[in-house]
């Protein structure tokens, strides 16, 4: 019988790994100050470490920290210490990209596990192996793979086995992009990425394009990963807002529970990839996994919708029937709101009422962060969102 397969959910902050942990992800990477390969995200102090550390295990969720740069002599400074400090916080493992840092890890003896990173373009079995032998315990594909190259090293393979099922792609093998180097002086394999692939550039006699691909999205093909036994399904987003963090945990762990409990539908499937195309801002296709992609599958011409300012706000209590709600975006009396949360059913209704702070009747809600009291005629609880109907 197949297994249920971990989520796992980037983070760029705690309130983004709350969230994260509260709407269903089984796991969550972050990036500390040092050796991350994002180093534009708000990354993480080791106090931060400690308490996202706390956070995670109290809820029986995992934590893995990046350490994925490509190292540079120099950066090898202090390397050891940073190790040993995230192994006595008590991460679950380290994601890391170069054999230095493994070489380090195993010759420290350090508890956590050794993950390799998709930034080693790990496309087939030999390669899989090669990091078992090293004491890797998982391995994250290149997005390169097909279904088939996954097939090949599940069936030829111990560790477990991580791939990406959304987020943006690299124009370059696995990341490995030199783009940034050249354009803006910032080493891409070192966390400086500048997309610069995402820029626009022009050429006489052709129109302006971009080099950057369009994004990835695995819904359609979440059942066969679930077959071929990948351990691990992984969200790209580290640069990523609360609300996209919680409509993308809640739409992939709707889709995994719902094939489990024979109840994904055509309709149910249909439903998720209007909410994940209205949370995200580029085109996306499955990309490598099922057929050979051409221009069609990469070259991104820019969305013809445009994201609307759906997240409306949150709950941070309930009670006889009216809900304390922190706006973020415009409503008004008289709109239909969809409301979902992490054991919250999706449901609407209509806003009849909005009162403020200074218990006055207002007719819109629009300043972001206002704490406002809003009647639903249903129960609702603490973190559950409210947004535009999908």
């Amino acid at each position: 019988m197949a297994r249920h397969p971990e989520l796992l959910i980037p983070a760029s902050s705690l309130e983004v790994l709350k969230t994260a942990v509260v709407f269903g992800a089984d796991a969550v990477y972050i990036g500390g100050y040092n050796y991350s390969l994002r180093a534009n995200a708000n990354n993480f102090s080791m106090e931060e470490i400690k308490e996202a550390v706390k956070v995670a295990h109290e809820l029986n969720k995992k934590v893995y920290v990046t350490v994925n740069i490509l190292f540079h002599n120099k950066d090898l400074e202090g390397l050891s210490e940073y190790l040993k400090e995230l192994s006595d916080i008590g991460i679950d493992a380290y994601i890391v990209s170069d054999m230095a840092v493994i070489k380090r890890i195993n010759e420290l003896k350090l508890k956590p596990e050794i993950h390799i990173s998709t930034q080693e373009s790990s496309v087939n079995y030999l390669t899989v192996k090669f990091w078992e032998k090293l004491g890797a315990t998982r391995v994250v594909l290149g997005r390169e793979c097909s279904k088939e190259d996954i097939i090949n090293i599940h069936e030829n393979c111990n560790s477990e086995l991580e791939v990406f099922i959304h987020g943006a792609m690299c124009t370059s093998y696995s990341g490995r992009c030199v783009l940034s180097n050249y354009v803006t002086k910032r080493d891409s394999n070192r966390g400086g990425c500048s997309q610069v692939c995402r820029f626009v550039f022009n050429m006489s006699d052709f129109d302006d394009f971009q080099i950057a691909s369009k994004d990835l999205s695995m819904i359609d093909y979440i059942p066969e990963l679930i077959k071929i036994g990948v351990s691990s399904l992984k969200i790209e987003g580290r640069m990523r807002s609360s609300y996209y963090i919680a409509t993308v945990v809640n739409a992939y762990k709707s889709i995994v529970e719902s094939y489990f409990n024979n109840t994904l539908t055509d309709e149910v499937l249909n439903y998720y990839k209007k909410v994940l195309n209205r949370v995200s801002n580029r085109e996306n296709k499955p990309q490598f996994f099922n057929k050979e992609t051409d221009f069609n599958d990469q070259y991104y011409l820019g969305r013809k919708e445009v994201s609307n300012q759906d997240f409306l706000g949150v709950v941070s209590s309930y009670d006889n029937g009216v809900a304390t709600i922190l706006q973020r975006n415009y409503f008004k009396v008289g709109d239909e709101v969809e409301v979902f949360g992490p054991s919250t059913s999706i449901q609407r209704f209509t806003i009849e009422s909005i009162i403020n702070e200074n218990n006055e009747s207002v007719m819109v809600a629009n300043h972001p962060e206002e704490k406002l009291f809003v009647k639903i005629p249903f129960e609702v609880k603490e973190n559950d969102i409210l947004r535009v109907p999908i």
